[in-house]
């Protein structure tokens, strides 16, 4: 049997699944996970369980470590950072009349490389500030434009079911929603009663809808 446990990143936010075959973890624990672009700091919220299929886990990565107290303020300071780093963009932003809307600031690979994520309608010449963003920082700088469905995904929130939004909470892929499924379920063609916050067609609407 090879064990897993539940990690979640955010307060709300996906829960992902690591090895934890080495250390045993508990529900509520801080742990650090080694994954593609650094280490990252999350909560265990569902404690380590044994998976029958081992085929299915072997791909996973692993939890390397309770989180120590210097994890934590390490964690806090990179936060404070992102803070900064936003809003130091977002004054950029505005100073150069750039048409995108920042979003989120993430680092990554402990904290040797920053991405902005951001919106915008069409395409956007963002040379001279990511010039700017090099010579503050002094970090690699990646630009993301994302959509608005993307956005709402990072920014995270609750639906108009009172839960959180099933992009940030569960869902790990968008897939394809149209108004053809809302009409077998016989739902009223309101808008606003079939649209969700990030302004598309609701998610939820395909949950009953599975091709055959």
């Amino acid at each position: 049997m090879v064990k897993i446990a539940g990690v979640r990143f955010d307060k709300e936010g996906i829960v992902y699944f690591f090895r934890s075959d080495t250390i045993e973890v508990r529900k509520e624990d801080c742990c650090i996970v080694e994954e593609e672009d650094g280490e990252k700091l999350g909560t265990v919220v569902m404690g380590t369980m044994s998976a029958a299929k081992a085929c299915i886990v072997e791909a996973l990565p692993s939890i390397v470590r309770l989180a120590t107290d210097t994890d934590r303020e390490n964690f806090n300071k990179l936060q404070e950072r992102e803070r900064k780093a936003f809003d130091f963009c977002q004054k950029r932003i505005l100073q150069r009349d750039l048409p995108m809307k920042l979003v989120k600031v993430k680092y990554i690979n402990n904290g040797e490389k920053v991405i902005f994520y951001f919106r915008a309608e069409g395409r956007v010449d963002f040379r001279d500030l990511v010039k700017d963003l090099a010579q503050r920082f002094r970090v690699r700088i990646e630009l993301k434009q994302i959509g608005v469905r993307d956005e709402a995904k990072v920014l995270q929130g609750f639906g108009p079911c009172g839960r959180p939004f099933c992009c940030a909470s569960f869902l790990k892929e968008f897939c394809p929603i149209s108004i053809r499924m809302a009409k077998k379920q016989n739902m009223i063609l309101n808008p606003s009663k079939i649209s969700g916050v990030c302004g598309k067609l609701m998610c939820c609407l395909s949950y009953e809808n599975r091709e055959e």
